[in-house]
């Protein structure tokens, strides 16, 4: 697939210089800094150097206060609580922390996740039954709940009464809970709205530790969790998102619990984690349990207290998560065999593909794995519970959920945000939803927004790639949205010794540029430009920094994400 190359704006020279000499840095490194919103050497000491004393007091947020006031009164009266949270990986982080928290304070408390397929997303009318039947007076709700209006409705009918801990965007009614936290109320003045549902709930414990003399380090202890959940879920990795992350990854990496620990064990790789093998290594394998199981097992792995127990745990999640690839790739592979039979298909502007046996657990992966492929807005549909259910996925600068509210009509129930979405209609609605879906997007989707875009932060002479600059630029981790790991030009680079292919079709070689010294280069899926840069005529590479291990040795390698002339 082409991709096209957008080089970002260069700020103010003047700005760059002038940081630049502040820190003693190169100009490419302040520039790199200014895009980050940082503009003098304090701001540079809050970005390089995380300390959690910089977290922002958790009585900010409207309606802590009256959560833990809650809370406390709930625990003083021996009532029966029941922590709720969702099936993903934000769901069961932020059910294992909170949960595990407060059992160590309090025996009257269970936890509770809706089943994927029964109950769906979010609060449940099932779940508020069951916590009725058992008597249960009250539900901390986690990463979800905040346009739960009508079920906190019915629950308070119950006489069941809710603290809401949800990141999402409220709709224009609040549910009538006794606390909703959530830092994009629009009446919330707390300084970040950009935590995980996790997140919250770290700051609900932090503000119960806080009003009750709790050592911090019973709170911290739990910021592992924090760091998958702020991974997985694919929020801002700025500001408190950074300490938390920072500060998680470290304990990941020297002193992670139990189930983390074993977690890391079956995925394989036990040291030296980043947000990205959190990503690509941890996450699957919590989301598995939901997907194809039930997501308990997940919290039952992440709050377990003896290495036996977890082990047979992560093992069980592990084999899970080998059955989800087998569903993910098989349905992958039918999905673009309908695709590529189907001409009117392939020259729409959006994607949206129907199978009725296809497991709902993958139809998200699925999406993703078609819109890399096709690079357009798409869903895939599949039937359950006698209702068409759907997941949806979008590229770069296109709002998806703006383009389902021009299909609400045809929908039963839809939520998501701007480039990720659920949707469920019914099944006599299908047809008519993908051709007003096509009809949207092809009325408000750009040429530009079809063709994937990589995004260049700064050009770059290979020769300024030495110790220091690399040792700076290492600082600026972890990596993630709003702190994307840059993305360098270099013009004019050759070929100096070996090119060739690796695995199934991945370009390695060694370049250099004049004036510089030699740099290994890995290029992944882009073995088709082999025969162009082996003619020894120069061309231009975009690409990461990263650091390469082999064989206990360490090594700059450049992972180019282009290759052109």
């Amino acid at each position: 697939m082409n991709k096209r190359w957008a080089i970002r704006e260069k700020p103010d020279n003047e700005d760059v210089i002038k940081l630049a000499d502040e820190l003693s840095v190169d100009t490419v490194l302040s520039t790199l800094l200014i895009h980050r919103g940082i503009k003098n050497y304090d701001d540079a000491r809050y970005f390089f150097r995380p300390d959690l004393r910089y977290l922002h007091d958790p009585f900010l947020m409207t309606d802590m206060e009256k959560a833990i006031d809650r809370i406390e009164t709930a625990m003083a009266a021996g009532e029966k609580i029941l922590i709720y949270g969702d099936y993903d990986v934000d769901g069961t982080t932020a059910v294992s922390l909170v949960y595990g928290f407060f059992k160590k304070l309090y025996d009257n408390i269970e936890y509770y996740i809706p089943d994927r397929y029964r109950e769906g997303y979010g609060i449940s009318t099932e779940g508020i039954d069951y916590a009725a039947e058992n008597n249960f007076s009250l539900i901390i709700a986690l990463d979800c709940g905040i346009k739960s209006v009508d079920k906190i409705a019915y629950a308070n009918t119950k006489k069941i009464d809710f603290v809401i801990c949800d990141h999402h965007l409220p709709g224009n009614e609040l549910p009538a809970a006794v606390a909703v936290l959530d830092p994009k109320r629009k009446d919330c003045a707390y300084p970040y709205k950009e935590l995980s549902g996790c997140g919250i709930g770290f700051k609900l414990i932090h503000a119960y530790a806080e009003k009750n003399d709790i050592p911090f380090e019973e709170v911290s202890c739990y910021l592992d969790l924090v760091a998958i959940s702020i991974s997985c879920d694919i929020v801002h990795i700025d500001g408190e998102n950074r300490v938390l992350a920072y500060f998680g990854l470290q304990k990941i990496n020297n002193d992670p619990c139990i189930g983390v620990k074993m977690l890391m064990e079956v995925a394989g790789k036990s040291i030296s984690y980043t947000i990205s093998d959190i990503v690509f290594l941890l996450g699957p394998r919590i989301n598995a349990a939901g997907r194809i199981d039930d997501a308990k097992h997940a919290v039952e792995l992440l709050i377990a207290c003896h290495e036996d127990a977890a082990r047979e745990k992560g093992m069980l999640i592990n084999v899970k998560n080998t059955e989800r690839k087998g569903h993910d790739l098989s349905i992958t592979d039918e999905a673009l065999s309908m695709i590529a039979n189907d001409e009117v298909m392939i020259g729409r502007k959006s994607t949206v593909v129907f199978n009725e046996k296809w497991h709902k657990g993958v139809i998200g992966i699925v999406a993703s794995r078609l819109t890399e492929k096709y690079y357009r807005p798409t869903i895939v549909l599949t039937r359950s519970n006698g209702h068409v259910a759907g997941s949806a996925r979008s590229v770069l600068g296109y709002d998806l959920y703006e383009a389902l509210c021009e299909c609400k009509d045809l929908l039963i129930q839809f939520g998501g945000h701007k480039y990720a979405a659920g949707l469920t209609m019914h099944p006599e609605n299908v047809e008519a939803f993908i051709n007003r879906f096509e009809e949207v997007v092809s009325a408000s989707i750009t040429d530009e927004q079809l063709v994937q875009q990589i995004t260049i932060e700064a050009e770059l002479e290979l020769k300024q790639i030495e110790p220091k600059f690399f040792r700076i630029l290492n600082q600026f981790s972890p990596f993630g949205p709003e702190n994307m790991s840059p993305v360098f030009i270099s013009r004019n680079v050759y070929v100096s010794g070996y090119a060739g292919l690796v695995g199934e079709n991945h370009l390695k070689m060694t370049v250099m540029q004049e004036g510089s010294g030699k740099f290994d280069c890995i290029a992944f899926n882009q073995g088709i430009y082999l025969p162009e840069i082996s003619d020894g005529k120069p061309f231009d590479i975009c690409y990461n920094i990263e650091e390469n291990i082999w064989r206990e040795k360490r090594s700059i390698q450049l992972n180019v994400k282009g290759i052109r002339r």
